[in-house]
């Protein structure tokens, strides 16, 4: 199939951007929907009038619905997508990019997602759905499984779709709670996760950070030692990329503590570590969960995020540790290229 695509692309050239163009607009309508056709318009950068010429094609083919609310795709269209990934994404040149990226950053492996999430911001569900997808393909009935807090460790898990029970498998928070969006916190994420996979789970009804004598009196309590216990045991590790002075702003430092961070080189933080460009370790908290020291010794970790601010945040992190599978939109893993230049 792939070459027969590729000979089309030499003879029949506009046969292949028709395809891009079609595929593209399936794909968004899948992140969007329900969407209308104005804004399917203004995320794919094209004319209403070329969108509505193709949605009618699509609907006629039975890959779309339209209603009232707006456009949603069908399962004959979901499954479409899911045939011609692949396919798209070595015609598009994403297969290239990520061959190219993992070179550079000397780690294990990379997957893109076609797009920007700097210009379209739906696009994060389906870097989740990607890093969701790779998930279920490494998991094993009887791992122990880690997931961060935030937007993105969210939208991973709730993109997580599978019929298969995984009895044995135990997932955790990597860390303690942070913040007070509790959507977001990972002992969310992780009752969410267990239940996409029928598995077990176990909480962590702590804070982020404490003090030294507070984390070594909690740490102790037998509920909570269980539970760090299976984090030692991790494992799988998922996790998104974290800015340093938005980290140090979700944990509610001071103005003047976020500013030192800042002076010291800080552009990263993973699990209470504040790094800088070269991965070196700048600022340190006691947190409660992972540590670097299991993150660098860990079988499986898969990092995911959207969008080029984290980038440099992303390049530090992975001079601290090689073993980490990246997923990430197009126009980040271009910028990892363009700076690793």
């Amino acid at each position: 199939m792939k070459n027969l695509l590729k000979i089309q692309q030499k003879l029949i050239p506009q046969v292949i951007d028709l395809m891009e163009r079609r595929y593209s607009i399936l794909r968004q309508i899948s992140l969007s929907e329900p969407v209308g056709r104005r804004t399917l318009s203004n995320l794919l950068g094209i004319s209403e009038r070329i969108v509505r010429s193709e949605t009618e094609f699509l609907k006629d083919q039975q890959l779309i619905d339209v209603a009232v609310s707006g456009m949603t795709i069908t399962k004959e269209g979901s499954l479409l997508l899911e045939q011609l990934k692949d396919i798209m994404d070595d015609i598009m040149g994403l297969s290239t990019l990520q061959d190219k990226v993992k070179e550079k950053l000397g780690i294990k492996k990379v997957l893109v997602v076609q797009g920007s999430f700097d210009d379209n911001e739906s696009l994060l569900k389906d870097v989740a759905r990607c890093g969701a997808e790779y998930f279920l393909n490494i998991l094993k009935d009887g791992d122990t499984v880690s997931i961060t807090g935030g937007s993105t460790m969210l939208e991973f898990a709730n993109n997580i779709k599978t019929d298969k029970k995984y009895n044995r498998v135990t997932v955790a928070p990597a860390r303690g709670s942070m913040g007070k969006d509790v959507e977001t916190q990972s002992n969310n994420i992780v009752a969410i996760t267990s239940k996409k996979l029928n598995a077990k789970y176990k909480l962590l009804n702590v804070p982020d950070a404490l003090g030294e004598k507070a984390m070594k009196t909690l740490t102790q309590e037998p509920e909570i030692k269980k539970t760090l216990d299976y984090i030692k045991k991790t494992d799988v590790l998922v996790f998104g990329i974290g800015k340093a002075d938005e980290m140090a702003t979700r944990r509610k430092f001071t103005k003047e503590q976020v500013s030192q961070i800042k002076e010291k080189g800080a552009i990263g933080e993973a699990f209470g570590h504040y790094f800088n460009e070269k991965g070196e370790i700048v600022f340190k908290l006691n947190t409660v969960g992972i540590d670097l020291e299991t993150f660098k010794n860990l079988k499986e970790n898969i990092a995911i995020f959207a969008g080029s601010r984290k980038v440099n945040a992303l390049i530090a992190m992975t001079k601290i540790n090689k073993n980490i599978v990246l997923v990430t939109d197009e126009d980040s893993a271009r910028k990892i290229l363009e700076l690793k230049q």
